[in-house]
């Protein structure tokens, strides 16, 4: 099949055999050409933020992400792709299982005083390419600070921070500490090594951890 043509002409026989019939050059060309050609055809849609953010007078920290995925709003919750490690990651943070309804994604958040919302509440955006948002129109996130005991703000990702420096600063006047990326364009980052940073940078002060138990 094609991929073993592709494996064989990595090993740098070309010339002897192609790839689907075409010399491996020319294969690369033309693939990469359908990739491009399909990224061009995609069409800007405008997204509004369909569902509330999770928060209690009790919240501490608020985690901002940039926008639903295509995922998420079809789930209507948070983090809704299933290789997004976002859920993986606050069960490591808080001690407890990971949960797998919304119900139990809300409780775990609420009873380890976690916020979660969105940097935008609607844009332009192509599927879920966050390098594509445009014409933004950001959440209002002064009430959930105003009406709880938040004190930390978190933003999963370099563009829900660039995104929060740029439209929520000026209204908050509160910056937002940038944590790697749970989502799993994010490759880079193994879910053990996101769980370390999140763990390391966010202070939930109830967790139990490995690192605490033998002093209790």
């Amino acid at each position: 099949g094609c991929g073993e043509d592709l494996r064989y002409a990595r090993q740098g026989n070309v010339q002897e055999r192609g790839v689907c019939g075409l010399p491996y050059q020319v294969y690369q060309m033309e693939t990469g050409a359908r990739q491009i050609g399909a990224a061009k055809t995609m069409e800007y849609e405008h997204i509004e933020h369909t569902f509330a953010p999770v928060y209690d007078a009790d919240s501490e920290v608020l985690i901002l992400g940039t926008l639903p995925s295509v995922k998420s709003r079809e789930n209507h919750f948070y983090y809704g792709h299933k290789q997004n490690r976002f859920w993986k990651v606050m069960a490591n943070l808080c001690g407890e299982p990971v949960p797998e309804t919304i119900e139990e994604k809300k409780v775990m958040l609420l009873a380890h005083h976690i916020a979660i919302w969105d940097v935008i509440q609607s844009c332009d955006i192509k599927g879920s390419s966050d390098s594509s948002i445009r014409n933004v129109e950001p959440t209002d996130i002064r009430h959930m600070l105003t009406e709880s005991k938040i004190t930390g703000i978190y933003a999963n990702g370099n563009k829900a921070g660039e995104l929060y420096r740029k439209y929520q600063l000026p209204l908050t006047g509160k910056e937002a500490t940038v944590l790697p990326s749970t989502s799993p364009a994010n490759a880079a980052w193994s879910l053990q090594k996101l769980c370390e940073a999140w763990r390391n940078t966010i202070d939930i002060t109830d967790k139990i951890t490995y690192d605490n138990i033998n002093d209790t």
